[in-house]
Order: C-alpha cells, then structure tokens, then sequence
C-alpha cells in the first residue's frame, strides 16, 4: 500500500533491505549550554529521563547497554533485520575527536550492530569530525541527526538552546558537502510561535539539505524551566488538542518537500515525567493510523502545496 507521506520505515527498508532498530545509547556526553561553555541549565524544555529508555545509563558499558537493548527490543520488534547504535542523549559529538572515535568504535564492534545515529546539535561538529564521520560511513551506516528545534533565533535564544539557525543551516551544508545522511528535530508548540509561525517553517525545512525530519509536540515536563514558565505565562504556548495536531501537522505535511523522509511526527513521554496526559496514552502506532486515516479523509499527501523554488 502506497502512503500519502514518506515514512521512515518504508525508507529503510527500501534503502537497506531489512528492517533496521535504534538502540539508545548513553556515552555520557553533555550540552555546550550546560557545562558553561555557553550557558548553563540547558534548553528550557529538557529532562533527556524523560526521553530514552531505562537501559541505556551512561554507568554501563555500550557494549552491555546495547545487549541489554537487543533484548529489550527483541521481545517487541521481532522483525529487526540488524541495529543501529543510537548515541541519543545529549550533545553526542561534544567531545574531542580522538574520544568518539573509542566510543563510536566500540558500538561499531558489535556483531550485531551496522551502523550508528549520532544525535547532536549544529554548533558540536566541525571539519575535523565530519571528514572522520565520512570516512566512516565507507564501510558502516553512519547518520547524524542535528536538534535544531525551531526556525527562529528568538525562539532558540527563549528557550536557552545556544545556538541559531544560520549554524544549523551551516551545519547541515557541511554535513551535505560529504553525502552523510542527515535528520533535523524539530518542536511544535514552543513559546512564542503561533501556529502560522509554525506552518510557516515548513517552508525554512525545505531549503534544508537534510534527508529526514522528525517533529513532536511541546510536552511540559515536570521540574523544567518551561514547567514554570507554562504555569507562570500560559497565553506565550499554542498547545493542541489530540484531534487539532493530526490536523496541523496535516496542514503542515502539504506544504512540505514531497522528498523528506518523516522519522516521526508527534513524541510520547511516559507519563510519570508529565502533570496532565492530555491525549491520553495514545501509543505511536494509533497516532501513525489517526495520521494516515486523516490524510485520506482529506483526500492530501505530502507535498501536495510544495512549490520548488529555482
């Protein structure tokens, strides 16, 4: 069955004939906005708790978490054909060269792994490591996923992120001067941005070189400065209905570049880490259907507003 967007799964199947599994990896990095360097206390809306699973603690090996991760994956994903070692929390190139290359290098010697995703943010990579990561990718699976979060510096600088979008855009150019596959993260719902806001970067996406997107919607995560913030200013937030997001992020797919492989389009947090659960505990999987059942009820598709500028 043909989808009505370009979903991750069909991708990797498509491009590396079996399925492929993230396995979560802590190597125990941190953020450039945490230790001093450029701040301190990191993004507004972060708790990483919040968003890996128990197995993967920076206090063991890589090599025993990603055991521990092949059989927590094997008893729901009995499909994988192989793993991807997911370097996830934090900023996982903000290290010297010399040090990801031991910590790449001992995910990489597992016989059960192809290749690696290594989660960072645009301004913790350079030349040096990307002519490496190049390299590298010659014989394993190699993808970066760059957190840029939002369009606009004013929301990055709210939000404490460090950085701005003309480094994401440069760091994304650079990723693509090598052909290294690469993903960008985005938020929907950050303080300040309205949903036009929104709708409006699909357009900024597009002029990405990036291979794959993947969006959630702001979730408050208890003991966050965005907790406080949300409880103190609620009128700065556009939140969303279960209902009202599979629309917007409907509206938001036409308007974006038929090519872009969508990793994932909205998040789930368990629900200790959250006050309220205001979708419920809808799983991935029901979102996935809720999505495609509303874009065929609509009769659209990805892209189906985009216009390729020359």
């Amino acid at each position: 069955m043909m989808r009505r967007y370009n979903s991750q799964a069909d991708s990797f199947k498509e491009k590396y004939g079996v399925r492929l599994q993230k396995l979560v990896v802590d190597a125990g990095f941190t953020c450039p906005n945490r230790d001093g360097a450029k701040g301190r206390g990191g993004c507004t809306f972060c708790d990483n708790n919040a968003f890996h699973p128990g197995y993967s603690t920076p206090d063991k090996s890589i090599a025993q978490q990603l055991d521990e991760g092949i059989e927590f994956h094997r008893g729901r994903y009995r499909r994988a054909g192989g793993y991807l070692a997911y370097f996830q929390p934090y900023s996982n190139t903000y290290a010297p060269l010399e040090q990801l290359k031991e910590l790449y290098g001992e995910a990489l010697a597992h016989p059960e792994v192809k290749g690696i995703v290594i989660g960072t943010r645009p301004d913790c990579i350079d030349e040096s490591k990307l002519d490496y990561l190049a390299q590298l990718q010659k014989n394993h699976i190699v993808i970066i996923e760059y957190g840029i979060e939002s369009c606009y510096d004013a929301t990055l600088e709210h939000i404490n992120r460090g950085h701005t979008f003309a480094e994401a855009v440069r760091a994304v150019e650079m990723t693509a001067a090598r052909g290294i596959p690469q993903g960008a993260h985005f938020i929907f719902g950050l303080p300040g941005e309205t949903r036009e806001m929104m709708l409006a970067t699909a357009g900024k996406i597009n002029t990405l070189k990036v291979d794959s997107v993947k969006f959630h919607q702001l979730q408050i995560i208890k003991g966050t400065k965005m907790e406080e913030e949300f409880s103190q200013h609620p009128e700065r937030f556009t939140t969303f209905t279960l209902d009202g997001y599979i629309d917007f992020f409907v509206d938001f797919l036409e308007r974006l570049r038929p090519d872009l492989v969508i990793e994932r389009f909205a998040g789930e947090v368990p629900p200790r880490f959250v006050n309220s659960t205001p979708w419920g505990l809808v799983r991935n999987v029901e979102l996935l259907r809720m999505l495609e059942k509303r874009l065929e009820e609509r009769e659209t598709w990805q892209g189906r507003l985009y216009t390729p500028k020359n």
